[in-house]
């Protein structure tokens, strides 16, 4: 069972919520930079990482499981919306996205393969992905109290397999969120000083996973190289949005 939008958007209005944003967006950003001009599907709920490309893409779409609920999310820019979408059908055209990102997705769906496969359709060739999941080795698949210990958490070499059977090449691997899961200032405000900490002293315990793959038509198995990563949903849309439409 998934988890309900509330739970989801009250994490990410935390001080730790927004520490793992800001941590998981540097981490995008520095991969893809503004991806200007591109088209961008964010899958799960991605909604806290898609605001990092404010700007740059010609479309943003963020596809929120049904079972999430309403969520919130300012979509007001030209080309970007949310659409609510079953499990793990996507009602997109093939090849539509030029980029897609996967964030609290592939943990809680019931069939990994298909879940993938259906990115594979909808992603153009030679588009690019970045599955983030829940580090099975690290403390936050273990800390129910956030989105991360939900689910079923993943190694990098489970992610790995399952990218290059569902004809995806790793292109880039990555962890993130080495502080502790725990909403304290004195964590939460040096985030970035436990991300650097984590990587020099044990660089593969983070809480999240990230990889990144590009779609081929025909991947070999174990291909790629892992390398350090330098029907419309009901929203509550913020107010500034609402108050832009009435003028």
């Amino acid at each position: 069972m998934r988890q309900d939008a509330v739970t989801l958007e009250r994490f990410y209005a935390s001080d730790l919520g927004k520490a793992a944003a800001r941590i998981l967006s540097g981490k995008l950003t520095d991969l893809w930079g503004e991806s200007k001009g591109l088209s961008v599907l964010g899958l799960g709920y991605a909604l806290p990482v898609l605001d990092a490309f404010s700007g740059g893409p010609r479309r943003m779409i963020a596809a929120v499981p049904h079972e999430h609920g309403p969520v919130r999310w300012d979509y007001s820019g030209r080309g970007n919306a949310a659409v609510a979408v079953g499990d793990p059908r996507l009602p997109f055209p093939d090849g539509m996205f030029d980029r897609v990102i996967i964030l609290h997705g592939l943990e809680e769906t019931g069939d990994p393969r298909s879940y993938l496969r259906e990115i594979w359709r909808v992603t153009a060739p030679e588009g690019r992905i970045v599955l983030a999941a829940a580090n099975r080795a690290g403390l936050w698949s273990r800390a129910t109290r956030t989105p991360f210990g939900h689910g079923r958490p993943w190694t990098r070499s489970q992610l790995s397999n399952l990218l290059s059977t569902g004809l995806f090449q790793v292109t880039a691997s990555s962890s993130a969120l080495y502080m502790p899961p725990t909403d304290l200032g004195l964590v939460t405000s040096a985030a970035e000083g436990w991300e650097a900490m984590g990587r020099l002293i044990a660089p593969g315990i983070g809480g999240v996973v990230l990889i990144e793959a590009v779609k081929r038509l025909y991947a070999p198995p174990k291909g790629g190289t892992a390398a350090p990563v330098t029907d419309r949903v009901r929203l509550a849309r913020p107010a500034r949005a609402a108050r832009r439409e009435e003028h």
